[in-house]
């Protein structure tokens, strides 16, 4: 019999081609086909799920609102749930950790509010070119392409990808500040042939590159020269935040206050389509429509944002139970990396992984862990990391048994003795 999927469906397809199951429920977790297998889902969405699938915080209050009749598309007009979602991120997020940031709606993805985020620098500084990192990673329109260095997503642009230049992430170099050293040297050199750009883009944790995590040192000396010369920083958070590095957002820990935030995936805290564009207000320079969308006012996201920021972002109990998370992952992540030669841990809180020299072991891996009822993908320019990002909210008995899981696959692939003596 045809299978819908396989002929109508375009060739454009990728995870059904190494997860080919067809998933029916889920809850937490874990995911369910159709035929009743369960699989715990250490993908997370591609990070879009941070607090599980079909959470109850945040699927009552949405439910709730769809009975009620309330608004759900509206465009960048006002409505209550995108007055409370305002409120409640103003006093929960933006206020506890001194930040005056405007709020943008960009429209529904990541990669938009990195165009927009772009097209922002571009205009306050009234310069055009964009510096951006080795194995980032920002987004499948033009703008972003433009600014990721995934040479196989660059191709499918289809035309040049101009007005930015790529640079060294953190120790990409052989010396650990040789990166921004040459930055620093090139924008004082007049004879250097390189503009003053108007934007640098950063991850600080390369989630798609990788799982390059960058040193909090590293990132404030970036901050540093982007101050020094007038360049504005602009920092994607859109895998990285709503904590799943460990603070909601990722780079809270080293301290700085970027001129420009990307947030999506698990802002919404649902899965539903959202996204924010925060910047200082010395930089709200926009002139009124001149960057919309039909999709900003997503106001069932708006109601499942609210709901998750109040339940987990209230008080500090949630970042507490967070960091035992982070710690028990790491812990069993450095067990597995010191059994097998030419392994390694990369990454940071819950978007972390392990590096095998060996690349296809990573994939084969990956594909142990789904026959065995675990999914992983994987990362890095020739996907040589395993990717682990399990819910922020897993629990701690279904945390051990993914990495048991884990723990058989890559006993299977490697044959690592001192993996088979812990079993």
């Amino acid at each position: 019999m045809n299978d819908v999927f396989e002929t109508l469906e375009s060739e454009v397809r990728a995870y059904p081609r190494s997860w080919p199951a067809e998933f029916a429920k889920s809850s937490g977790a874990i995911q369910t086909t159709t035929d009743g297998k369960e699989y715990l889902d250490f993908f997370s969405g591609a990070g879009a799920l941070n607090y599980g699938h079909n959470n109850p915080v945040v699927i009552a209050p949405l439910i709730e609102y769809l009975q009620s009749g309330g608004v759900l598309h509206s465009l960048d007009m006002k409505t209550p749930a995108k007055r409370r979602f305002l409120e409640t991120f103003e006093r929960l997020i933006l206020r506890p950790r001194g930040l005056d940031y405007k709020v943008m709606f960009p429209g529904p993805t990541g990669t938009n509010t990195v165009e927009a985020a772009l097209k922002l620098a571009r205009k306050v500084t009234g310069r055009h070119h964009i510096l951006s990192f080795t194995n980032g990673f920002h987004g499948m329109t033009l703008g972003s392409l433009s600014v990721t260095g995934n040479s196989m997503k660059r191709r499918g642009a289809g035309v040049p990808l101009t007005n930015t230049s790529v640079i060294p992430y953190d120790e990409y170099l052989d010396s650990a500040m040789s990166d921004l050293v040459w930055l620093e040297r090139a924008l004082q050199d007049s004879g250097s042939g390189i503009d003053t750009p108007a934007a640098v883009i950063v991850e600080t944790v390369q989630g798609e590159g990788g799982l390059r995590a960058a040193r909090a040192e590293w990132l404030r000396r970036l901050e540093q020269l982007c101050h020094r010369y007038e360049i504005l920083l602009i920092v994607d958070d859109v895998q990285a935040g709503c904590g799943r590095t460990g603070t909601f957002f990722s780079f809270e820990d080293a301290g700085i206050v970027p001129d420009i935030v990307c947030l999506s995936k698990s802002i919404s805290g649902s899965g539903l389509p959202m996204a924010l564009t925060l910047f200082k207000p010395e930089h709200d320079v926009w002139s009124p429509g001149e960057h919309n969308g039909t999709f900003r006012g997503n106001n069932p996201a708006f109601v499942t944002a609210t709901a998750a920021l109040e339940h987990y972002w209230a008080d500090d109990e949630f970042q507490n139970e967070l960091r035992d998370t982070i710690a028990a992952l790491h812990s069993r992540l450095e067990e597995i990396a010191q059994s097998v030669e030419g392994s390694c841990v990369r990454g940071r809180g819950l978007l972390a992984g392990l590096l095998f020299e060996d690349a296809e072991h990573a994939t084969r891996i990956a594909a142990e862990a789904y026959a065995r009822g675990l999914l992983v993908e994987t990362s890095g320019p020739s996907d040589e990391v395993v990717k682990i990002m399990p819910p922020l909210t897993i629990s701690s008995a279904e945390l051990e048994r993914g990495l048991d899981i884990l723990t058989e696959a890559v006993r299977q692939v490697v044959r690592s003795p001192e993996l088979a003596a812990d079993a």
